[in-house]
């Protein structure tokens, strides 16, 4: 079974469980379980050789992962400047404020696309960032949870993907094995890389069509008609005192600390060079985990200490939304350590050589349609093990085999190709951590945000992957991208205008 289709069989099982019965944790713990199975199975370890695999090797590997610990520390710590924020009343001035500036849904969304672009550090971040500031805005003008979850999730990692200082650009740079060059050969593939390019259209386009269908339609409906019944709003303990920078002002400091802390851990203080390069050296070296941990315990020393000098939050009163953070986000830790366990094991199962060798096998006289192969390949695959960058790692190393030479233009779009169909599949997956994140900054149900996205994130695919099959023939990136722009528009004024005349 290792090294074999039915590596991915477990992380398959657990997305259709989670999709068809709606329910996330047995879901996926089904997955870890069959996965634990195969592996003893195939080693033939019998009962206690599946148990270690399953919580030895799986379960405690994860959750003793220094990367993975730095990630549940920032989200405990997130949640517990979130509940800092709410308690002081800043949540709720920023929601007046906004009720006041911002007049319509539309611009609501348009603010939250707005702020999720400008968030492109790292998509972590940006999922609980974005989410804790806009819910306010989103809730006064009758957004759903699952919309807001969306335009959340769509502004993280394909916004990260396509921004040469992030996270992401670190982790693709590391994988290509071409020392300084891998940041240069990350910044051409940007034009490249239609599913990241396509979910903005998308955004803009379905917010100023002022629609949605699928399961996001019936969310955003259900809504409205409760809106219609109920004028009542959600009342939460705030302080009377609470103004609208109680919330910017510890949001703009967790910015700044979690910039500070990224280039710090990537070794920008310790470095003599040119600024800039400088900089950008310090993001390719930085460990995300580390920085974002730094920066926010940071942030939320600065947030207490800032809140006692206001006089709006005391010491205690801070101190007792510590354990009110943590249980906000215990849902999302509980997804996590779960969708970590199984990777764990699909990974010592095989997939990555698996894939590895579909991957390798397609090349040849189908070169030109390899771009269009690799997409579908990387979306499958990091839908089915929840992870981009783990992703990238297999794919963008033999795309470089493939194509050893520096000047081949296939060589840019199937790298491009690969990370556009990373992002496809990690968009998609209810085991990814930047969906679950997505789902915990909106605080919604997580099975309700991944079906719901899960027509939008297709279409766009879809789009993606016949722009894909006319770059691999035209090798030039700005006429793909119109065609595709154009089959997308159409696309959905074509499922508008369906639906319309289904409801007359």
């Amino acid at each position: 079974m290792i090294g074999t289709f039915w590596s991915l069989v477990p992380a398959i099982v657990a997305i259709a469980l989670a999709l068809f019965t709606k329910e996330v944790y047995s879901s996926l713990f089904i997955g870890i379980v069959i996965g634990g199975l195969f592996y003893a199975i195939d080693a033939a370890s019998g009962f206690t050789g599946f148990l270690t695999h399953v919580f030895n090797d799986g379960m405690i590997a994860q959750l003793s992962d220094s990367y993975n610990v730095g990630i549940l520390i920032f989200l405990v710590i997130l949640g517990i400047m979130v509940a800092m924020m709410n308690k002081a009343g800043g949540s709720a001035a920023f929601g007046e404020w906004a009720k006041k500036h911002i007049k319509t849904k539309v611009g609501a969304q348009i603010a939250t696309i707005c702020l999720g672009i400008l968030i492109f550090i790292d998509d972590y971040f940006n999922c609980l960032t974005v989410g804790s500031v806009m819910k306010p805005v989103t809730d006064k003008h009758g957004v759903s949870k699952e919309k807001l979850a969306y335009l959340i999730d769509s502004t993280a990692a394909p916004i990260c993907i396509i921004a040469p200082i992030s996270s992401w650009a670190a982790a693709v740079s590391g994988f290509v094995s071409e020392g300084e060059n891998g940041l240069a050969l990350f910044i051409k593939a940007i034009p490249y890389n239609y599913y990241a390019l396509f979910t903005i259209v998308m955004l803009f386009a379905l917010v100023f069509m002022r629609f949605d269908y699928g399961s996001m339609s019936k969310y955003e409906k259900a809504l409205e008609m409760m809106n219609e019944k109920s004028g009542d709003e959600e009342k939460t303990e705030t302080k009377a005192g609470g103004r609208v920078y109680d919330l910017i002002i510890p949001i703009v400091v967790l910015i700044v600390a979690c910039t500070l802390g990224m280039i710090y851990s990537g070794g920008f203080f310790d470095k003599e060079s040119e600024s800039y390069l400088k900089f950008i050296n310090a993001f390719s070296e930085s460990d995300a985990s580390v920085g974002l941990v730094l920066g926010s315990f940071a942030a939320f020393v600065i947030t207490v200490i800032y809140y006692a000098c206001r006089k709006v939050l005391s010491f205690k009163e801070s101190m007792s939304c510590v354990p009110d953070g943590f249980k906000a986000m215990v849902p999302a830790i509980l997804i996590l350590t779960l969708a970590w366990t199984l990777k764990g094991m699909t990974d010592s199962l095989g997939a990555k050589d698996y894939v590895a060798g579909l991957v390798a096998n397609s090349a040849g006289a189908l070169k030109s349609f390899l771009p269009a192969i690799v997409f579908i390949i990387a979306c499958l695959l990091a839908f089915a093990t929840g992870t981009s960058w783990g992703t990238f790692g297999i794919l963008i190393p033999i795309c470089i085999a493939v194509f050893p030479q520096a000047t081949d233009p296939l060589r840019i779009i199937c790298i491009s190709a690969c990370m556009a169909g990373a992002v496809c599949g990690d968009h998609c997956s209810p085991i990814s951590d930047t969906t679950i994140m997505a789902s915990a900054g909106a605080q919604c149900n997580h099975v309700n945000h991944v079906s719901s996205q899960i027509p939008y994130a297709v279409t766009v695919a879809a789009v993606s992957f016949v722009s894909f099959v006319l770059a691999g023939f035209i090798k030039n990136p700005i006429i793909p991208f119109i065609i595709g722009a154009a089959i997308l528009v159409g696309t959905l004024f074509l499922i508008k205008k369906l639906q319309a005349k289904k409801a007359a």
